[in-house]
């Protein structure tokens, strides 16, 4: 029997079982395995993959699906990879269509590398926006935080979900609600008992990743990254808006170098929706 074509092979969804076949496609590609946030977002999400009729998956992507589960706001797609040995075969384009056709009439985002893009102009996406990778020690010279911050409570669930759904722009109660497991901290800044910014800092590999990170302005931003790398010995990771200058400006005079810049795209939709202004770092660009 010939070996069907990748091309021809059947899309399933994938399940938080594919957690290994996931990692493994990572390693292929020459990415981390990142098992973590794999798990998080095959949990969270919808996964979408092709099996390769020799072991492993010949091609892989994560669906992360924000407002009401009947008529979703919004999905962002994430971890589109394609094996070394089925690539420039149309793998690709052939399990994003599906995803963009199974997503019907719900607006989608991406975070797009150079590599990447041509092919999601190809299915019709638009270059919305930016944003910058950033890594390093943080080096927390210089004087201290103007805002203060503390540890997440229980108690804070609510307010936290209130501001994440004003500055975001759509209902992410099962993202946020599963942050005090994944991450290893939690961080709150209030204003008279109100919440006015918070941001985790979860492991991956040998980093902590910043992210989210809502905030009402720069300041508190600021303050809220120092505490979580005042509580890490490992390199900080993030993913920040280009808009916010200062913030960027402000965390590479702390240590952190610039990585990549990654083009945000959207599908069906002009512009994201929320605040821009309050909104700094997505969790993880594989989920906006």
């Amino acid at each position: 029997m010939p070996t069907p074509s990748p091309t021809a092979l059947p899309i399933r969804r994938l399940t938080r079982r594919d957690l290994t076949a996931c990692a493994d496609l990572s390693e292929d590609r020459g990415w981390p395995r990142e098992e973590h946030k794999w798990g998080f977002l095959l949990t969270a999400g919808k996964g979408y993959g092709i099996d390769d009729p020799d072991g492993g998956l010949v091609s892989a992507c994560v669906v992360t699906e924000y407002g009401p589960q009947d008529q979703p706001d919004l999905g962002a797609i994430g971890m589109v990879l394609v094996a070394e040995r089925h690539a420039r075969q149309g793998v690709g384009r052939r399990l994003m269509r599906h995803v963009v056709s199974a997503m019907g009439t719900t607006p989608l985002t991406l975070h797009a590398t150079p590599y990447g893009r041509p092919l999601y102009e190809e299915l019709g996406f638009k270059a919305t926006g930016r944003a910058e990778m950033l890594r390093g020690h943080f080096t927390g010279d210089g004087p201290p935080p103007e805002v203060a911050t503390r540890a997440a409570t229980a108690e804070d669930l609510t307010g936290i979900l209130r501001l994440d759904e004003e500055v975001f722009g759509a209902d992410r109660t099962h993202i946020v609600t599963r942050l005090p497991a994944f991450a290893d901290q939690l961080r709150v800044a209030e204003e008279n008992g109100r919440i006015v910014g918070y941001a985790a800092a979860w492991p991956n590999m040998d980093t902590h990743v910043v992210g989210p990170l809502i905030a009402r302005d720069t300041r508190t931003a600021k303050a809220l990254i120092a505490a979580l790398a005042a509580h890490t010995e490992r390199p900080l990771r993030t993913d920040i808006d280009v808009r916010h200058e200062e913030l960027l400006a402000w965390a590479k005079a702390h240590g952190l170098a610039s990585l990549a810049l990654n083009t945000v795209m959207t599908y069906g939709v002009a512009e994201l929706p929320g605040d821009w202004s309050r909104r700094f770092a997505p969790l993880t660009v594989a989920a906006a």
